[in-house]
């Protein structure tokens, strides 16, 4: 097994479940290019009796049926020594196969069984989840070395089949991990060991637009700046990434088009949308593949439901937070770029400055853990949101994107800035803060508020500084 950057907890579960002496069924989800299926290679290729990934749905030439599924499980049979079988012409006879073959090759040992892209096999009217549930009940859950694990990107479809299944495979999971992205720090480490030299600041911007997610980041050249590796990657003539956005929906999701009209929309606002408004802004139908759809986006990571700052549940807000989301819908789509060298000769250009400044709150959101462990109040409960006040006439309207509201009455309001150069709280903009403080204090006086500084730089110390209460820089972010 080669060093694997992070996932710590997910390797020891997975050797508790290997190590338990008893039949073992365990669903590994998580967004597409996560990193499941290397997890899983790099802990048990030495271990693994058989091996099969389903094919994948997006294909423009032609659909993906039933047959084609069928055959390739064969295969998968046939590559990995079963003999003298005719090819399956149902999943309940593709599974019993599968229980000869397990039979035929079992020495006591513990067998380790890996189906890949298990979603992509269910195809319409194929039964598939019937044979499944027959293989485990009837035969797989009996059969003490036995380690079944499967894996699926379509999380909605991991989520409503196996994980809270009300049919046959109800409760018969004995484990479930869910891979997330790589933190800043796993990304550091990452780098490091493909020999990529980055700076945090670049490691940060990099996260801007990789989001963390290690296949983006693995097609990274050693010998490139990071914005030349953003021009391969997004801009240049036939881009490794080129096509990534829709590519990464329609494998997916089952309604690719309606998710990213959603998304589509969800990136025209940092703060997000409610329900009703992402139902009007979009011409959906608010029924329940609507709600079906918005539980995908968020079981998959591209989308955060939360409750505004000082709002009831009623008004919950859907939120893009998937970072490759963002710079695609920026700079890929909404530019039609075709320029191959764009990122070298736009950095220092204002566009690319103010999706900095939002890219880094979103940076800031997913690292809400490294965050309260630097301000030391990782013990705390809490919840992260946002607080967005419309102006009139008579009062100028603000907007904060990252507040913590802690169990302890105190909020830390954040104030989040990234830039190169150390950080310079003038008199004019300490004005500006005061009075959204104050304002906040009036409004809600039974909390104790506390501004924090989240910068990529330190807080130049000044007359107006001590309005922070706490700053913290990038290293803070990069802890764990």
């Amino acid at each position: 097994m080669c060093d694997i950057i992070g996932r710590k907890r997910e390797i020891a579960e997975l050797r508790r479940y290997y190590d338990s002496g008893r039949a073992e069924f365990v669903a590994v989800y998580g967004r597409r290019r996560v990193g499941k299926t290397f997890l899983i290679d790099e802990m048990f290729h030495d271990n693994m009796v058989f091996h099969h990934t389903g094919l994948s749905p997006y294909d423009r030439r032609r659909k993906i049926t039933l047959r084609d599924q069928l055959q390739n499980f064969y295969f998968s049979l046939l590559r990995q020594g079963m003999e003298d079988i005719a090819q399956p012409k149902s999943w309940m006879e593709a599974f019993f196969l599968l229980e000869r073959f397990l039979e035929t090759c079992d020495n006591g040992a513990r067998q380790v069984v890996f189906i890949d892209e298990l979603p992509w096999m269910d195809t319409a009217r194929s039964g598939f989840l019937t044979a499944l549930e027959a293989f485990w009940n009837g035969w797989g859950n009996m059969r003490h070395n036995l380690l079944l694990i499967v894996c699926g990107s379509a999380t909605s479809w991991m989520l409503d089949n196996l994980i809270s299944n009300k049919g046959g495979l109800y409760g018969r999971l004995t484990g479930e991990i869910k891979l997330s992205p790589f933190t800043l720090k796993e990304c550091e480490d990452f780098y490091l060991s493909r020999g990529i030299k980055m700076s945090r600041y670049n490691t940060t911007q990099a996260y801007m637009i990789m989001g963390g997610i290690p296949f983006y980041m693995n097609f990274f050249n050693p010998s490139y700046s990071l914005a030349q590796n953003i021009d391969a990657l997004f801009f240049a003539r036939n881009a490794k990434l080129g096509d990534e956005f829709e590519r990464l929906f329609n494998s997916v999701f089952d309604n690719a088009e309606d998710c990213m009209r959603i998304v589509r929309l969800l990136g025209s606002r940092h703060s997000g949308f409610t329900r009703k408004e992402i139902a009007e802004k979009t011409g959906l139908n608010p029924n329940g593949d609507f709600s079906k759809m918005l539980k995908a986006l968020i079981g998959s990571d591209f989308v955060v439901k939360y409750v505004p700052f000082g709002m009831s549940k009623r008004e919950e807000h859907y939120k893009l937070i998937d970072s490759f989301c963002w710079f695609w819908l920026h700079f890929k789509e909404g530019k039609r770029i075709g320029q191959e060298d764009y990122w070298q000769r736009h950095l220092k250009e204002s566009d690319v400055a103010s999706w900095r400044g939002i890219a880094f709150e979103e940076v800031c959101l997913q690292h809400i853990a490294q965050i309260k462990y630097s301000l030391n109040i990782a013990g705390v409960s809490s919840q992260q949101s946002a607080w967005v006040v419309k102006g009139d006439e008579e009062t100028e309207g603000m907007q904060i994107d990252l507040l913590i509201e802690r169990a302890d009455d105190v909020v830390n309001v954040c104030e989040m800035k990234f830039y190169k150069s150390p950080f310079v709280l003038t008199k004019q903009y300490a004005q500006v803060l005061s009075a959204r403080m104050q304002t906040m204090e009036k409004k809600f006086p039974a909390l104790t508020f506390h501004l924090t500084y989240i910068g990529c730089t330190e807080l130049v110390r000044n007359e107006y500084s001590d309005i922070f209460t706490a700053s913290l820089t990038l290293d803070d972010l990069f802890v764990y």
